[in-house]
């Protein structure tokens, strides 16, 4: 296997071409999946489910990190492009209910324009950053360090406020736009300097998981805005 980095430039523009084409893919999924759960009533099922008990939300939480770990291991080891797939759909699937009672909040008890907002801020800071690594061509890998403490601080707060009961507030949001726009810098670089040309499909799903981290903040703090 060639690494991107080392590929012949036609490899390598081909390569950048079928991640960010399955990375499109990937969010069109997810907007098909979290339509299909509203119309089926699942996501006001899952809203009403997290608001009734806030360790039901730790138990999705935990389900889903499980299940990202699965997903992401099973798509970067897997030599067969099947097995791929199938570990980007299920972290798409997983996604999906993780966000639908967010979505749901937004969609039902605020204005129409909340998910919109977040959507079109959030594809506009993921388009700056991924030009940032492609015109400067600096290793941004270093980083990598400094995400691994920040995210064990995270889920160290985050699990904290929901067994406690306490709200971290916009400007943990704000870290956490921070956090997800650092993690999109590592990971472009680490997508181009360290997977083959082959593990296009693994490298949409890197990509995804820090678009949709990105969005998430992004869109808590555009509904904090609008209460």
């Amino acid at each position: 296997m060639i690494a991107v980095a080392k590929a012949r430039p036609s490899e390598r523009a081909e390569f950048i071409k079928r991640t960010y084409a399955h990375l499109a893919g990937a969010v069109g999924a997810f907007i098909v999946v979290e339509f299909l759960l509203f119309q089926l009533g699942i996501a006001g099922w899952l809203f009403n489910l997290v608001v009734a008990s806030r360790f039901a939300w730790l138990g999705i939480l935990g389900g889903f990190a499980l299940l990202g770990y699965l997903s992401s291991s099973m798509t970067a080891k897997a030599d067969d492009v099947s097995t791929q797939y199938m570990g980007l759909g299920i972290y798409v699937v997983g996604e999906a209910l993780i966000f639908a009672p967010l979505l749901y909040l937004a969609a039902v008890f605020s204005d129409a324009t909340v998910i919109p907002t977040a959507a079109i801020i959030t594809l506009a800071m993921f388009a700056g950053l991924t030009a940032i690594v492609f015109t400067t061509g600096k290793d941004f890998t270093f980083l990598g360090g400094a995400l691994k403490i920040g995210g064990m601080v995270a889920i160290g707060l985050i699990i904290a406020s929901v067994i406690f009961g306490f709200n971290l507030g916009v400007f943990f949001a704000f870290a956490m736009v921070a956090f997800a726009s650092t993690a999109i810098l590592y990971k472009t670089s680490r997508v181009m300097l360290h997977y083959s040309t082959t593990q296009y499909v693994a490298a949409s799903l890197e990509l995804f998981a820090a678009v949709m981290l990105l969005f998430w903040y992004v869109l808590r703090i555009v509904l904090a805005s609008r209460r």
